[in-house]
C-alpha cells in the first residue's frame, strides 16, 4: 500500500540513520555510552524492543490488510475477465451481427490481442446429480466458438477457456455452476432457455478463470457453454433474438492491458460508426482494477486508523521506558554533565541507544505484522462472503507486497526514533547538582519571556485560523486548531496563575470542545475522512488524563479514611496511592494508553449495540411491510407476477408491487468521481411504497408519504439511499435532497437531469437480487419516468411481495424459485438479508476490536514495565519499610493495588469518554441514520472488557509485586541495586 509514500519514508529514515551514524563515528564517547547501556540493561532493552516491535507490527498488519483486499479485488479481473478488457453489448438484438462485423477488423490492430464475438442469454439450470435435485436460477448461457476462444488474447496470457466446442447434446460448465448443480463430467442437466427446458450431458467442467468466468458484470458468474446453434434455435422458438456480445483483449497481460483502455475504447467507437447508438461499450477491466485500488486503500486506511491508537500507545510506552531509564541514570548523567559532557551529546547517546533498540525490533515487528494481517484476512474472508445478497461476496486471498513491508518498517522506525529523540531532549534538561545528589526535581521556574511570546503568538494564529475552519465545518481543523490555540496559551497563563489551575483549565476546555464541537457544528461528521476519528479519540484521551492527573487528590478523597487507618491495609493503600501521585508524568502516560484503547473499544462495542438494537426498525424501514423481492427473466416467455397474483397463492401473498428495471449510468451527486456510476434504475408504481422511510427529505415535503407523492408527480425527482456511489469506509454525507445528478441511458445516450427528493433510511429492497452486477447503485423514480427515458429497455423484471399474515417468507421464497425456475426467478427474503448484513457488520466490528486489542496489550505491558521499574527504584524504600515492621504481604498488596488503581482509573475514564463520544456521534453523524433503535449501553460487554483489562493488569503486576515482597531489608538498605 501507498507506493507514493515509499521514497519519502525511506528518505527520511535514511537521513535520520545517517545522522545517528555520524554521531556514532565522530563521537566515540557517545557511542561507548550507548553500547554500554544496551549491554548492561538487557531487561530494559527487551522491554524497549517489545514496545517498538508491537508498534511496527500494528502498522505492517494494517498495510498487509490493505494489500490483501487490493489483491483480492484484483483477482476478480483474473476470475471473471482474464484477457477481456472491453465488452460491447448490442442494445438492439437485430443489430448484433452488424455490430460484430464492424468490430472484427480491429483484430489486426497492433494494440489489440483479440476480438471474440458470441451470444448470451439469461437462463436457469437444474439437475438430479447424486439423486439430490439441485437448481440454479442465475445462469448465463453462452454460444461461443470455443476453439477461437482458446486463442483469444493468447499473446497476453491464458484465455481461461480451452478444449473443443461441445457437440450437439453436450455442454461445458464452469466450476461455480457445476458446484451449484452438484454435477460433473458425464452427468445430465436441464437448461431452461427462454423458459423451455432442454436436456444436456456435461462434456467437461472448466475452472472459473478468464473467459470461463466472464459475465455481464457479476462477481461470480455461473456459465454454461452451449453447442453451436443451440441458443439461436431456442431464441427462434421463443420469437426473440439472443443478446450479441463482442469481447476485446488489449495488448499485454491481464493488468497491463488495462493501460490501453482509453485508446482502444476510442478506436471501438470509431469502428462502430453508424451503429454506435445500437451498442453499449463497457470497460470492465478498468472498473475492476479501479475498484481494487479504492477498496484496498479505503479498508487498509480504516485498519490503519484503528491501529493508530495502538501505535500511539506503543510510542507512549517507549516514552515511559526512556523517562524511567533517565530517572534511574540521573546521578550518572549529572556527573557526566559535571565533567563537561554537552547536553547535545547526552541527547545523542540516548537517541543512539534507542536507534539500536528500534533496529532490533524492525524485523520481528514486520514478521508479527504479517501474522496479524494473515489472521485478519482469515476472519475477514468469512465476513466479506456474507455481505453479498446473492451469496457471491468477495473472496479474500492473502497477499503481501514489499512496498507495504518497507513502508511499515520505515514508519515504525521513524515513530520510535521520534519518540525517543523527543524523550531524550526532555530527559537532558535537569539541574546538575540535584541530579548528582539524586534529589527530586523542583517545581521549576516560570516560563521564559521568549517562550511566552512565541507560544502566545502561535495561540493567536491558531485561534484566528480556527474561526473560518469552524464556520465551514472542516472536520479535522475544527477539532485540532482550537486545541492547539488552548495548548499554546498555557505558558503565558502560567506566568500569572498556578500551574495546576492552568493545566486543569486547559485540559477541561480541550475536552469540552472535543465533546461539544459536533453539537455546535453538526456537519463535521459528514466527512468520510478517518483522521477526524483519530483526532477525537486522541484529544479526548489526552485532555481527560491531564484533567484527572492534575486533580488526583480530589479523586482520592473518598479513600482518605481508609488510607488514614493505622493498619497494614491502610499502609498498603497509602503506598499504592503515593507513587502515582508523585510520578504524575509516568502515571499519566500509562493512563493515556489505557484510556485511549478502552475508549475506542467501548466506542466499537456501543456501535455494535446500536446496530443490533436497530435491526427491527431497519427491517421496517427497508420493507414497509413487503417481505420478498423477486427478480426474473422477462424474456422467458412467461409472467411469474400473474401467478403470484393468482388463486394458487391467495392465502400466502397479500400484495404484489411490480417494478420497472433498467440499466443506467449516473453522475456522482457527491462529486467524488468523474466516472459514471453504474445504476440500477427502478421505476415504482404510484402508491406502492409509501411506507418506506426516509433519512432526509426535500424541504417542503413534510413526511415520507409526501416524498413518494412528489416522486409520482414530478418526472425529474428521484430517490437514493445513503450509499449511492460509496466505496467503503465511513459513508459520510456527500449529497442531500435538492442536489442534482445526470441520469443517462447508456444504450441510447439520452440524458436527463434529476433532483434528489429524498434519501432513504435503507434501500436494500431495491438492490438487484439476481447477482448480475458486482457494483451497482439503485436509483428510484416513478414508473412513468423510467419508461419515458429508457423506452423498451425498461422492463418489468422484479417485484416487491407482501406475504399474508402467518406465511413464512423463507418458505415461500423456496417454493417460488422452484415453481418458476424456467423464468430464472430469484426470491430474496428482505428481512433475512437485513439480519444477515447486520450480523456481518457486527462481525466486522468484532474484527476491528480484536485488531485494537493489540493496543490494550501494549497498555498492560506498559503498566508491567512501570511496576518493574518501580520495584527497582524503590528498592531502598522497601528495605526501610520492611526494617520498620512493614509486612511482606503489605508490600505485595501495595504494588498490586497501585497497578489496579491505574488500570481501574484508565478503564473508567476510557469507558466514560467512549460512551459520551458514541452518544454524540449517534446524535449527529449521518453514519447512524436509519438506526432508530435507541442508544442502549452495553453494560455486559463493557463490564467484561473492564474485568478482563483489570485482571490482566493485576496479572502483569503480580511478578514485580512478589519480587518486591521478597526483597531482604538488610541488603536493600545497604545496596542500591
Amino acid at each position: 500500500m501507498y507506493p507514493n509514500l515509499l521514497l519519502p519514508l525511506l528518505g527520511l529514515l535514511a537521513v535520520a540513520l545517517l545522522a545517528l551514524l555520524l554521531v556514532a563515528v565522530r563521537q566515540p564517547v557517545v557511542r561507548r555510552l550507548a553500547l554500554r547501556q544496551v549491554a548492561r540493561r538487557r531487561t530494559e532493552a527487551a522491554l524497549v524492543i517489545t514496545g517498538s516491535m508491537l508498534g511496527t507490527a500494528i502498522i505492517v498488519g494494517a498495510l498487509v490488510v490493505g494489500d490483501t483486499l487490493d489483491f483480492s479485488v484484483r483477482q476478480e479481473a483474473y476470475r471473471t475477465l482474464g484477457p477481456v478488457d472491453e465488452r460491447i453489448v448490442s442494445t438492439d438484438a437485430s443489430a448484433g451481427q452488424a455490430v460484430a462485423a464492424r468490430l472484427q477488423p480491429l483484430a489486426t490492430d497492433p494494440k489489440i490481442d483479440g476480438v471474440l464475438s458470441g451470444e448470451v442469454a439469461q437462463a436457469a439450470a437444474a439437475s438430479t446429480g447424486g439423486g439430490r435435485p439441485a437448481a440454479e436460477p442465475r445462469v448465463l448461457a453462452w454460444q461461443l466458438d470455443l476453439s477461437t476462444a482458446g486463442r483469444f488474447g493468447a499473446a497476453g496470457g491464458d484465455s481461461g477457456l480451452h478444449g473443443p466446442t461441445p457437440p450437439p447434446g453436450q455442454v461445458v460448465l464452469n466450476e461455480p455452476l457445476a458446484h451449484a448443480l452438484r454435477v460433473g463430467s458425464g452427468q445430465l442437466i436441464t437448461v431452461y432457455l427462454y423458459g423451455h427446458p432442454t436436456d444436456y450431458t456435461v462434456a467437461r467442467v472448466v475452472p472459473q478463470e478468464g473467459l470461463a468466468g466472464t459475465g455481464l458484470g457479476g462477481r461470480v458468474n455461473r456459465n454454461v457453454f452451449l453447442p453451436p446453434g443451440a441458443l439461436d434455435s431456442a431464441a427462434r422458438a421463443a420469437g426473440v433474438q439472443p443478446q450479441s456480445v463482442t469481447l476485446v483483449s488489449n495488448r499485454g497481460g491481464v493488468e497491463s492491458g488495462e493501460e490501453l483502455t482509453d485508446t482502444v475504447t476510442s478506436d471501438i467507437r470509431t469502428a462502430l460508426g453508424a451503429d454506435a447508438s445500437r451498442a453499449a461499450v463497457d470497460t470492465p477491466k478498468h472498473t475492476v482494477l479501479e475498484a481494487a485500488k479504492k477498496t484496498g486503500d479505503t479498508l487498509g486506511a480504516l485498519f490503519l486508523m484503528i491501529g493508530s491508537f495502538s501505535i500511539i500507545a506503543g510510542a507512549l510506552l517507549l516514552v515511559n521506558i526512556f523517562v524511567m531509564l533517565g530517572e534511574e541514570r540521573k546521578p550518572q548523567l549529572g556527573m557526566l554533565r559535571a565533567v563537561g559532557l554537552k547536553r547535545s551529546r547526552l541527547i545523542g547517546s540516548f537517541t543512539l541507544e534507542g536507534m539500536l533498540y528500534a533496529l532490533a525490533a524492525a524485523v520481528p515487528g514486520v514478521a508479527i505484522g504479517i501474522g496479524v494481517g494473515w489472521a485478519v484476512a482469515l476472519v475477514a474472508a468469512q465476513i466479506f462472503r456474507s455481505w453479498s445478497t446473492s451469496g457471491s461476496g468477495l473472496d479474500i486471498v492473502f497477499s503481501v507486497t514489499p512496498t507495504s513491508l518497507l513502508n511499515g518498517a520505515a514508519l515504525g522506525l521513524l515513530i520510535a526514533l521520534a519518540a525517543i529523540a523527543a524523550t531524550s531532549t526532555r530527559i537532558s534538561r535537569f539541574n546538575v547538582i540535584a541530579a548528582i545528589r539524586d534529589l527530586p526535581a523542583g517545581a521549576g521556574r516560570r516560563p521564559r519571556r521568549r517562550l511566552v511570546a512565541v507560544t502566545g503568538t502561535l495561540s493567536v494564529l491558531f485561534a484566528l485560523a480556527a474561526i473560518p475552519a469552524i464556520a465551514r465545518s472542516q472536520a479535522e481543523q475544527t477539532y485540532l486548531l482550537p486545541a492547539l490555540a488552548i495548548g499554546s496559551a498555557v505558558p503565558a497563563a502560567r506566568r500569572v496563575l498556578p500551574r495546576r489551575l492552568v493545566d486543569s483549565l486547559a485540559a477541561g476546555l480541550v475536552l469540552t470542545w472535543t465533546l461539544a464541537a459536533s453539537v455546535i457544528r453538526p456537519r463535521i461528521f459528514d466527512t468520510p475522512s478517518m483522521a477526524v476519528y483519530v483526532l477525537i479519540g486522541t484529544l479526548a484521551a489526552f485532555s481527560g488524563v491531564v484533567l484527572v492527573s492534575e486533580n488526583q487528590q480530589l479523586l482520592l478523597r473518598p479513600l482518605r479514611r481508609l488510607m488514614n487507618r493505622p493498619t497494614q491495609q491502610g499502609l498498603a493503600t497509602r503506598l499504592a496511592a503515593a507513587y502515582p501521585l508523585a510520578k504524575r508524568f509516568r502515571t499519566g502516560s500509562t493512563l493515556v494508553m489505557y484510556t485511549l484503547i478502552v475508549l475506542v473499544l467501548v466506542l466499537l462495542t456501543q456501535i455494535t449495540g446500536i446496530m443490533n438494537a436497530g435491526i427491527d426498525r431497519s427491517v421496517a424501514d427497508a420493507t414497509a411491510g413487503y417481505t420478498l423481492r423477486v427478480d426474473y427473466n422477462p424474456q422467458a416467455g412467461q409472467d411469474p407476477l400473474a401467478d403470484l397474483r393468482g388463486p394458487s397463492h391467495s392465502g400466502q401473498i397479500a400484495a404484489v408491487a411490480p417494478l420497472l428495471n433498467a440499466r443506467g449510468q449516473s453522475t456522482d451527486p457527491g462529486h467524488r468521481t468523474a466516472q459514471p456510476l453504474e445504476t440500477a434504475v427502478v421505476g415504482i408504481p404510484d402508491g406502492a411504497a409509501t411506507g418506506i422511510a426516509f433519512r432526509d427529505r426535500l424541504p417542503g415535503l413534510a413526511n415520507d408519504k409526501a416524498v413518494w407523492d412528489a416522486l409520482a408527480d414530478h418526472p425529474d425527482y428521484v430517490v437514493l439511499d445513503g450509499f449511492f456511489g460509496a466505496t467503503g469506509g465511513p459513508a459520510g454525507k456527500f449529497y442531500a435532497p435538492g442536489d442534482t445528478l445526470t441520469l443517462t441511458d447508456p444504450l441510447t445516450g439520452r440524458a436527463e437531469q434529476k433532483t434528489i427528493a429524498g434519501v432513504l433510511n435503507s434501500g436494500l429492497a431495491f438492490y438487484p437480487g439476481n447477482g448480475t452486477s458486482a457494483t451497482v447503485y439503485p436509483l428510484i423514480e416513478s414508473a412513468p419516468s423510467a419508461a419515458a427515458q429508457f423506452g423498451p429497455q425498461a422492463q418489468t423484471a422484479s417485484a416487491l411481495v407482501r406475504t399474508a399474515p402467518g406465511a413464512s417468507p423463507d418458505a415461500l421464497a423456496s417454493r417460488l424459485q422452484g415453481g418458476h425456475l424456467s423464468a430464472s426467478l430469484v426470491a430474496t427474503p428482505i428481512a433475512t438479508d437485513v439480519h444477515r448484513l447486520f450480523a456481518a457488520n457486527t462481525a466486522f466490528f468484532r474484527l476491528m476490536q480484536g485488531f485494537l486489542a493489540l493496543g490494550l496489550l501494549i497498555g498492560i505491558t506498559g503498566l508491567g514495565v512501570v511496576m518493574v521499574r518501580a520495584v527497582r527504584e524503590r528498592r531502598r524504600t522497601i528495605g526501610v519499610l520492611r526494617a520498620l515492621g512493614c509486612q511482606a504481604r503489605t508490600v505485595e498488596r501495595s504494588f498490586l493495588w497501585e497497578s489496579g488503581f491505574v488500570a481501574l482509573e484508565g478503564t473508567l475514564l476510557g469507558t466514560l469518554l467512549g460512551v459520551l463520544t458514541t452518544w454524540l456521534m449517534y446524535q449527529k453523524s449521518s453514519a447512524f441514520a436509519g438506526l432508530n433503535g435507541g442508544f442502549p449501553i452495553e453494560w455486559g460487554a463493557i463490564g467484561l472488557l473492564a474485568a478482563v483489562t483489570i485482571a490482566a493488569s493485576l496479572l502483569a503486576a503480580l511478578g514485580p509485586a512478589r519480587h518486591a515482597a521478597r526483597i531482604r531489608p538488610a541488603l536493600a538498605v545497604r545496596l542500591p541495586d
